[in-house]
Formats: structure tokens, C-alpha cells, sequence
């Protein structure tokens, strides 16, 4: 059942060429909202942030396309992960390009994170695979075999979304974007896969769509289970621990260096500071068309500077907010 609010479409069956372009279930349909919908707008007071023109320097010869996944390296630079011909762009603070790399090796890309060594992760949801880069771009390790879907315990992954690393340089791979089985997966810092849990459901420990991933300096495991709109926690051994619940699609989770928990979330347009019970004690933004209104806030970061990044899959968009 859709919330209430104005919903601009639905991904519904005779849009099912939309839903499979959008990477979505066409099980559990999503919603882009046209305004605002209170039904999945969380309460919390104005984050203190103004949205602001990007100022990226994007050369004429260089097409960025919908933008998935945003991280800021250690070389202070942003990265911006995205579906056009040039799936990593790269930008210094002021906005000058920097380079474009990873052509012809990705079909859909989706999540990227940094480990604690500062290599690049990238997850590309289509292609069924998980890559290990260093700064300078070259491939250190692949999880998975582009484009053949399956079982980790055969070397395979299945829709792979996010992932984290964590101190130990153990891999948290979350699988399953609508079509294949959602788990979470371990493999150790070589790529031998460990454990995985989870399966379909809206129990403890199970998902739909799990979307997002982070682990705390406690090797706390937070994942957006995205269509159950919720963030469930975990040991590093798959205890369930707790869960918080969300109004509305909870998509980007990101976990500053200060341990600053955010969410993007999705289709309700909302960049959300959460407290260290996951309720949201500030917010900014809101669907539509305008500066810094969302189609689908997919995944974000935060600069040095407190400049909040948000990666746009649906308008498509790269939106920057600065401190009022």
C-alpha cells in the first residue's frame, strides 16, 4: 500500500522497464513524490544547512551521469560515482575536475566507500560485483565475476548494493536489490567468504532490500533495510542486536569521522542527522525539483568543511548544503 500524500508515479507492473532502469524491486513498489508527504517525512527541527549550487568544474568532453554514490578521499578530493560513461569523477575542494576513470568496467553502478586504509570500494548492482581500488585507481581486488549472478559460496554475489570494511579489514557485502536474495555477506580481508545472513522478511535479521551499510568504532553493523524502512544492527557475527524505525525508504547511511550518524532517505527527500538511538534530531531537504530537492536522495557524505554531498539517482543530481 502506497503512503498517503501526492505521489507523482509508482513503480507499478506496466512500468516495469522503469522499475528494472531505477534498480528497484517491482515487488514491494517505491514512490517518487512531486512535494513533500508528511506520511514519510521524519520529525525533527531544520538541520541548519542551505542548499547550494554544486560549483563542479565538468569539462565539455565529460558527461557525468546519474549520480549513485559520493564519498570524500583522503587526497581531500570528492569522487562521485555515477551511471554515465565516466563512472569516476573526481573534484578538488574548489571545484576544479580533476580525472575520470573506471570507463567500460561497470554496468550499473551503485555504492562506494573508502576502508580504513583509503582504498575505493564500488559496488555495481548489475554487474554483480564488488571492486577493491586504490587511490589511484587501479583494481586490487574483484569480488564476484562480472555479469553472472549468484551464490557467494559458488564466488558469486547477487546484486551486491553497499558495503563496508571494518578495522580488521573484514568485508560486509549487502546482496540483493529486488531480484536476488537479500543477505548480508562476510569474507575475511582476502575475499574468502566467511559467513552470511539474513534471507527475505520483515522478522529480526531478515530484509527487503538492504541498501545500505556502516560499522562504528564499537564494530557496531548498521544496515538500511530499505523497503522494511528501518536500520537493523548488528555484531560483527550477525547478532541481531536492535533495530530503529523509519517513516520513510532509509537508502544512505553515512558515518562521519566524528561517528556522526546520517541517513538519506530516498524518495522522502530528507538528509537526516540521527542520535546514537537512530532518532532524527535534524533535517534538510524535501522532494521536488528545485535547489537541493530530491528525486531520490541516494547516498550522501560529509566534507572536512561540514558541506553535506548528496548523491541523486532519480532527477538526476549531485546537491551540495552548506552551513547557514
Amino acid at each position: 500500500m502506497l503512503p498517503s500524500g501526492r505521489v507523482a508515479r509508482a513503480l507499478a507492473p506496466c512500468a516495469l522497464s522503469v522499475a528494472l532502469t531505477l534498480g528497484l524491486s517491482t515487488l514491494a513498489p517505491a514512490q517518487v513524490l512531486d512535494a513533500p508527504d508528511p506520511a514519510q517525512m521524519e520529525d525533527a527541527p531544520p538541520l541548519g544547512y542551505a542548499a547550494v549550487p554544486h560549483g563542479l568544474q565538468i569539462p565539455a568532453n565529460i558527461e557525468m551521469g546519474a549520480p549513485s554514490s559520493v564519498v570524500w578521499t583522503p587526497k581531500n578530493t570528492l569522487l562521485i560515482f555515477n551511471r554515465g560513461p565516466h563512472p569516476l569523477l573526481e573534484f578538488n575542494p574548489d571545484g576544479s575536475f580533476v580525472r575520470a576513470f573506471g570507463e567500460g568496467e561497470y554496468i550499473r553502478p551503485h555504492g562506494m566507500r573508502l576502508d580504513p586504509e583509503g582504498n575505493i570500494w564500488t559496488t555495481d548492482v548489475n554487474g554483480h560485483t564488488v571492486r577493491k581500488l586504490n587511490q589511484d585507481g587501479e583494481v586490487l581486488m574483484t569480488i564476484g565475476i562480472h555479469g553472472q549472478p549468484g551464490e557467494a559460496s559458488a564466488g558469486l554475489l547477487n546484486e551486491p548494493t553497499d558495503l563496508t570494511v571494518n578495522k580488521a579489514g573484514e568485508i560486509f557485502i549487502l546482496v540483493g536489490h529486488g531480484r536476488g536474495e537479500p543477505r548480508l555477506v562476510k569474507f575475511d580481508r582476502s575475499g574468502k567468504l566467511l559467513t552470511s545472513w539474513g534471507g527475505p522478511g520483515t522478522a529480526p535479521g531478515k530484509f527487503d532490500t538492504p541498501h545500505s551499510i556502516v560499522v562504528d568504532d564499537a564494530g557496531l553493523l548498521y544496515v538500511a533495510d530499505r523497503q522494511n524502512r528501518r536500520v537493523q544492527i548488528f555484531d560483527e557475527d550477525g547478532t541481531y542486536i536492535k533495530e530503529w524505525a523509519y517513516k520513510g525508504l532509509p537508502c544512505g547511511l553515512h558515518l562521519h569521522s566524528d561517528q556522526q550518524m546520517y541517513l538519506a532517505s530516498g524518495f522522502a527527500g530528507e538528509v537526516l542527522r540521527l542520535d546514537e538511538n537512530g532518532k532524527a534530531v535534524g533535517r534538510t531537504g524535501q522532494p521536488g525539483k528545485g535547489l537541493g530537492e530530491f528525486g531520490e536522495a541516494h547516498y550522501m557524505t560529509v566534507a572536512p568543511n561540514g558541506d553535506i554531498w548528496v548523491a541523486d539517482t532519480v532527477k538526476p543530481a549531485i546537491h551540495r548544503f552548506v552551513r547557514q
